[in-house]
């Protein structure tokens, strides 16, 4: 199985990160209770927080990670594409230089926080199970998927950014898996 390509904001990862972890966090509270007991509270989910390691290796192995920094001093969250874990909106918080570089071999580390927007200002309109909007329905350019097309190439075709195509489809979960014969909003 090939592997789609690592993406943040603009930036596409030109072999995916060697290793990858990602950690999930839970507040909670030990609240004591009277004679030595306590109770505890579960206050609810943290942030996701996502490291990796990786190298560009080649003729162009520093210009590729001095791309990757420049991606890294732009401000706020952007989104986070992985080959396997659901998309997130996120900030680049840490990227380290593991050795001193060369030109044709750079190893790096990377650290995203997944960016929680728990609301929303505006309405939405949610189409019932099976995700697509009713026919002859209005408002946007929709596709049916064939086999071997994905979202990244799709955005590119229809000059849209894959963030939008993502943010008109919610019916698609993982942004890496759709299937031949689904409809999918592109504009």
């Amino acid at each position: 199985m090939r592997l789609e390509p690592m993406r943040y904001k603009d930036f596409v990862w030109p072999h995916n990160p060697r290793t990858y972890r990602i950690d999930y966090e839970r507040s909670m509270a030990a609240n004591k209770v009277p004679f030595g007991r306590y109770h505890l509270q579960d206050l609810g989910p943290g942030r996701r927080v996502m490291r990796g390691e990786g190298e560009f290796t080649g003729p162009d192995a520093y210009s590729q990670f001095k791309q990757l920094a420049s991606v890294f001093y732009r401000e706020g969250p952007g989104l986070l594409v992985h080959p396997v874990w659901q998309c997130a909106n996120a900030y680049f918080v840490e990227l380290t230089l593991q050795q001193e570089p060369r030109s044709d071999y750079v190893r790096y580390a990377f650290t995203f926080w997944e960016s929680y927007g728990g609301y929303t200002d505006s309405l939405k309109t949610e189409y019932p199970a099976g995700g697509t909007a009713p026919s002859g329905s209005a408002g946007g350019v929709w596709h049916t998927v064939r086999r071997g097309e994905n979202l990244w190439g799709l955005a590119r075709r229809y000059g849209s950014a894959l963030e939008d195509v993502i943010r008109w489809n919610p019916q698609i979960k993982n942004p890496n898996l759709i299937f031949p014969g689904e409809r999918v909003r592109v504009k």
